[in-house]
């Protein structure tokens, strides 16, 4: 099957404009560069876009050669209730906005004609969504040819059925009899096939089952993520008419990446890779790709996979809902495991027009075409049914959550099935106090119109639904929901669901672990929504237990929308706690919006045993003992930094992360304290702010120092750079560039601010910003400030073959910085 790129020469307008439409390039976010208001319908969750409906349209040539061949479109994600047509006639609706979905053009095309597609793509009907979803046709759209006698669509299945020997199953469905010729070959580390070690022939009457054992197998795993390539060349026997046979091609070819690995789950080993014990080490992640809004974009999926790798984290949560194939192929090249989760909502709304209205007619749809899309992929090892549904306390629901588990078994019985439930929340709604119900939804959306009529001078509503409980564990802390989690109802209205899944998912129940694997011997246990700060915790029972299989903290990079959550901020950067129109991100990220790890991603890599060397996090000095933004999801706002110019003489708190039983602290040489480690692995020291050397010291039980690290304060000098991730990029890749305000030596001054703006020359700005989760200039203008002395550019590199760099140039005014990147080009850029 060809696949042909159908990313390029679209326009798109709001519904109700005419027009031409403004020429664009997929995929694209309509929403982010909308405007932010206290009208906005969708508010706090949103991030304060205004929502509307988008019409997408493209023009393009159909060779009179396609008749008689399979021809098809794939829209990777339309947000959401999309529609399509082709030449005026409607060729599909899809109305969930995550799922990955065909168009088949048969009866819709004109051959030898121009042609025209058009996509209409709905989010007027605010509040839709609990976080920013974007809008618009937000991931990739592909168009596929092939000859009449083909492999199906999504036609090839590869199981690993043994590592020792190596052996696999390949399933091949194809339109029609024919002969089957089959590759096997090993990818090397830049991605190049090698010679290949298997080769199979063999016919097949439109459905083959064919196994092969794979010589000096190199097994997939998070450590060694070594992958293969199986090409499938067949050549139909055709029992056709002659006029529907393509006369140029007699055969179709299909190529797919896979690894060889088998996981285990049961109550000796927990959850195994290879019959290897695994404790996932996770992070929830939003599917918004910061500064670029929604648009997927495979180079931004890659870098937030190779981040959360470098931090520490080997497993992913989709949180909530699946995952992009650029997403799912980068985990499969890094070695990410992936938990794909399905939904946010069953049949009870969270907001008045989410997917509830239609999740009876399409959930078996929608999970089978998520399962299509990861079966293949080796990440992918355990499958989510959804998040904090209530319905998990009902009889309906805990029917339906068996009747998923199974649905789901049917599809795929190599991956285990949970579902992410909230236990507070379960017993809550039990006792009539349920944070999500119909008409609470009902009551939100009422609310937004009433505030949106009456203008600014509208008494405002009291939050409601999730905002409310965000807000009031934000003021009592995380102890709120993890202490709830522990009444006895809790137990009672989740245990009926949890039997009915492989594995039970805890969102923020650690303080049940220890009781219930007592109570239910059989039952494996997994953190999928879990607190920063109960990372220590959870690591020290998961070594001693392996029926408590992983922990997906909240969250592993801040994401746009449900604003402030979890964010803790200073009334210079944020003027206002009230989460207005101003704030844009959550910042509840270990990892900020930009990219940059914050202290509790050292904290987090700490706990789980990942660095013997002290981490030491300061917190803000010019805000020592200020009041800031309350959130029960942040652990600590402190930053890795010793450098707080015109702070001289203040109290610092000097937060540092060690596994060692005793840790000391020295400011220019003088010991400034020392404090034993029990149970714990972080401390806090009060130092009065002087410039120097910050120096941590760790040591063991018998006095022995094991490691020290430093912070060294910036010079005095301040320069502005421009400093890319990467020395090169393809044409039209995308380039992030850190804008920051550092010494000579290129040490971060935190304290640094300003107004940058930002020209690229041989490419195009597509996003620009920083990672404070109030934002009023937004990431659509060539303009930011800075946060803590930094920003984040992201440039997609023209095309073309011509030798010229993409130039960057960043300026505040009084100071400039440059940098070029290289765009690498190869033979298949000039054709």
């Amino acid at each position: 099957m060809r696949k042909l790129d159908f990313n390029r020469g679209w326009t798109y307008r709001r519904a109700r404009e005419e027009g031409a439409g403004k020429e664009i390039r997929l995929p694209h976010d309509a929403m982010i560069s909308e405007q932010r208001t206290e009208d906005s319908a969708g508010g706090i969750n949103t991030g304060w876009f205004e929502g509307f409906d988008y019409i997408y349209e493209k023009e393009f040539d159909v060779p009179k050669e396609y008749e008689g061949q399979y021809v098809s479109f794939e829209f990777e994600g339309i947000y959401h209730n999309a529609e399509v047509y082709l030449n005026g006639k409607k060729a599909a609706f899809r109305p969930y906005g995550y799922s990955d979905f065909y168009v088949d053009a048969a009866g819709y095309l004109k051959y030898g004609e121009k042609n025209q597609i058009r996509v209409i793509a709905r989010n007027a009907d605010q509040p839709n969504s609990r976080w920013y979803s974007g809008a618009g046709i937000y991931r990739p759209v592909w168009m596929y040819t092939a000859p009449a006698g083909h492999i199906l669509t999504n036609g090839i299945r590869i199981r690993t059925l043994s590592t020792d020997p190596a052996m696999i199953e390949v399933e091949i469905r194809t339109t029609c009899a024919g002969e089957l010729n089959i590759q096997i070959m090993p990818l090397a580390e830049d991605g190049k096939a090698e010679p290949a070690v298997v080769t199979i022939s063999e016919y097949t009457d439109g459905a083959a089952v064919i196994q092969a054992e794979i010589p000096d197998a190199r097994l997939w795993s998070p450590d060694t993520p070594d992958l293969y390539r199986l090409r499938a060349e067949f050549s139909p026997e055709y029992q056709l008419p002659v006029e529907t046979v393509s006369s140029d091609r007699d055969h179709d070819t299909e190529e797919i990446t896979f690894g060889l690995r088998i996981v285990g789950w049961d109550t000796e080993k927990g959850f195994s890779i290879n019959g290897k014990r695994v404790i996932l080490r996770g992070a929830c992640i939003h599917h918004d790709n910061g500064v670029l809004g929604a648009c997927c974009y495979p180079e931004a999926e890659e870098r937030k996979v190779r981040l959360l790798k470098e931090n520490g984290y080997n497993a992913i949560r989709s949180a909530h809902n699946p995952c992009s194939k650029a997403m799912l192929e980068a985990c499969d090249r890094l070695g990410m495991l992936v938990m794909d989760e399905f939904v946010d909502v069953w049949y009870i709304h969270k907001t008045e027009y989410d997917y509830v209205s239609y999740f009876e007619e399409w959930w078996k749809q929608d999970l089978k075409d998520m399962v299509r899309k990861d079966y293949n992929h080796p990440c992918v090892v355990m499958y989510s049914t959804g998040n904090e549904v209530s319905e998990t306390a009902q009889p309906k629901g805990i029917h339906l959550t068996k009747k998923m588990t199974e649905y789901l078994h049917h599809l795929d019985r190599t991956r285990p099935v949970t579902c992410g439930v909230n236990i507070f929340f379960n017993f809550l709604s039990s006792i009539g106090f349920g944070v999500y119900s119909d008409k609470k939804a009902k009551k939100e959306a009422e609310k937004a119109e009433k505030n949106k009529a009456g203008g600014p001078n509208q008494k405002k509503k009291k939050a409601v639904g999730s905002q409310f409980f965000n807000d009031l564990a934000g003021m009592l802390g995380s102890g709120f929901m993890k202490t709830g989690a522990t009444f006895y109802g809790c137990d009672v209205k989740t245990r009926d669901a949890f039997a009915n899944m492989d594995i039970a998912g805890y969102n923020y129940g650690i303080k049940r672990y220890r009781h219930d694997l007592k109570k239910y011997p059989d039952r494996l246990i997994l953190g999928s929504e879990t607190f920063c700060s109960d990372a220590y915790e959870f690591w020290e029972m998961a070594k001693k237990n392996p029926r408590i299989i992983g922990d997906f903290v909240w969250a592993g990079i801040d994401y746009l929308g449900e604003v402030g959550v979890g964010s803790w901020e200073y009334s210079d950067y944020a003027p206002d706690f009230s989460h207005g129109p101003g704030w844009i991100t959550a910042g509840s990220g270990r990892i900020d919006l930009t990219g940059k790890p914050l202290a509790e991603a050292g904290y987090t890599k700490t706990a789980f045993e990942l660095t013997d060397r002290p981490v030491i996090a300061v917190r803000p000095v010019n805000h020592t003992d200020e009041k800031h933004s309350p959130s029960a999801w942040k652990m600590t706002n402190a930053v890795e930094s010793w450098s707080w110019a015109g702070c001289e003489g203040k109290k610092a708190y000097v937060e540092v992360y060690a596994r060692a039983a005793k840790i000391a602290l020295f400011l220019n040489g003088r010991l400034i304290g020392s404090r034993e480690l029990k149970n714990r692995c972080d401390t806090t020291f009060t130092v009065e702010y002087r410039p120097g050397r910050l120096e941590a010291a760790a040591y063991d039980a018998g006095g022995r120092e094991i490691s020290r690290s430093a912070l060294e304060t910036a010079g005095s000098e301040t320069v502005l750079r421009a400093v890319p991730e990467r020395k090169n990029v393809r044409p039209a890749g995308l380039c992030f560039i850190r804008l920051q305000y550092t010494d000579k030596a290129g040490t971060v001054k935190p304290l640094e601010r300003g107004i940058l703006r930002v020209n690229v020359t041989n490419g195009e700005l597509l996003g620009l910003g920083n990672g404070c989760p109030y934002n009023e200039i937004g990431y659509c203008e060539d303009k930011t400030d800075t946060y803590f002395g930094e920003a984040l550019a992201v440039v997609r590199a023209a095309e073309g073959t011509g030798a010229r760099p993409v130039v960057v140039e960043v300026t505040d005014g009084k100071r400039t910085g440059l940098t070029e990147i290289e765009i690498e080009y190869s033979a298949a850029d000039s054709e």
